[in-house]
């Protein structure tokens, strides 16, 4: 089998998803998308003609991303339509799960170019309309086998209490991850990742105005310290999660650009890294958002290495609670975890983020000059997903 690497790697800065005065809302998803695939062949000198394939994660595809909306933001240059394009949705996981797909296509030899990417314009497309609006539930509700809760916040609870984690704990996870965000921006870490976006400046009626704004940081960052989040109310039924144990509405795209290691030689471009393992599983249907945990032992599982191997661990922030109980279960270096903030500081544009964090593991190995990054996160329909990757 071919050896698939990446030669680069790059998201756009995220805006908030609410309200939909947010610093992307002026511009419709598509562009977002678009703006993100484009920006990476942009900065590997890859030519539109030269993909073969463009994989893409989206979680509400309803409105302005639903109809295969990969296809869609290809399409907007108004050239190389002959480029197939798919839209992956496995919740949350979805352009973690469109890379692994990406990957194995390389691999086994049917594409040697693909965009492995992710979508959500969440000031524009709420969570969660693609399944409100249509006919019917998602599974026959007088045969459902599991005590499952669809309240998101309310699976925080029960992860919570079978960790024995705090309200405390939680509300400082989320000072720490704004905290860090913070930092690495005023250092200038994220600009490498970032592509910088000249965007519509929308009114407080959400209408253009008619000027635009230079967009090349992210928008959630905001100050925080244990005395004012503790003031805070929960927004479950137990007192554990709030507003900024959360991660955010957001607005945002992200692409990786895989190859096959022959097809960047011919092309004179440096493979950046490879991915040693993706897995997509199943986790317990009572916890829901658990899976960072499954992720990672089905990871560890597959390659023989135990998590002191690897340099780096970027865990989703959907929800302090749910990376808490990643750490009870694994009790990892907390220098490795997350070092740049996560979710919860600057953002979560759900379909986007698995993407995301790959690019942000990727620059953050070539910065500290370190050598393997784990990436995993939870996601809604009781999945998670997780790759490791290795720097080249």
């Amino acid at each position: 089998m071919r050896e698939a690497v990446i030669v680069e790697a790059a998201r756009t800065p995220i805006g908030r998803g609410y309200p939909i005065t947010g610093w992307l809302s002026g511009l419709h998803s598509i562009e977002v998308l678009s703006l993100a695939t484009n920006g990476v062949l942009e900065r590997a000198g890859i030519d539109r003609s030269q993909v073969e394939q463009v994989i893409s994660g989206t979680v509400t595809q309803a409105g302005e991303q639903s109809g295969n909306n990969a296809r869609y933001s290809w399409l907007l240059p108004g050239d190389n339509w002959e480029v197939g394009c798919v839209t992956v949705d496995c919740q949350c996981g979805s352009a973690q799960q469109a890379l692994h797909m990406g990957n194995a296509l390389v691999k086994d030899g049917s594409y040697d170019i693909v965009i492995a990417s992710g979508l959500e314009h969440m000031s524009h497309v709420p969570l969660g309309a693609s399944v409100q609006n249509g006919p019917g539930w998602w599974w026959p509700e007088d045969k459902w086998p599991w005590d499952i809760s669809l309240d998101q916040f309310e699976a925080v609870v029960r992860i919570c209490n079978n960790r024995g984690l705090t309200r405390e704990e939680l509300d400082k996870f989320g000072v720490w991850s704004q905290t860090k965000a913070i930092a690495a921006t005023e250092a200038g870490y994220f600009k490498k990742e970032i592509i910088p976006i000249e965007a519509p400046i929308l009114g407080e009626d959400g209408k253009p105005t008619g000027e635009t704004r230079l967009v090349d940081r992210d928008q959630g960052l905001r100050e925080s310290n244990l005395e004012k989040l503790a003031t805070l109310k929960s927004i479950d039924s137990a007192g554990f999660t709030t507003a900024a144990t959360s991660s955010q509405l957001s607005d945002g795209a992200s692409a990786v650009l895989l190859m096959s290691a022959d097809k960047a030689r011919e092309l004179g471009l440096k493979p950046r890294a490879r991915i040693i393992s993706g897995v997509l599983v199943g986790a317990d249907p009572y916890y829901m958002l658990d899976g960072p945990v499954n992720a990672t032992q089905a990871l560890l599982k597959k390659t023989g290495m135990s998590l002191s191997d690897i340099d780096l661990y970027e865990v989703n922030e959907a929800f302090a609670g749910v990376v808490l109980s990643w750490c009870k279960v694994f009790e990892p270096d907390m220098e490795k975890l997350n070092i740049n903030g996560g979710a919860i500081a600057i953002g979560h544009p759900v379909g986007s983020t698995g993407t995301r964090m790959i690019v942000t593991a990727l620059h953050l190995m070539e910065r500290l000059d370190k050598s393997t990054a784990l990436c995993t996160m939870c996601c809604g329909s009781c999945v998670g997903t997780g790759t490791i990757i290795e720097r080249l």
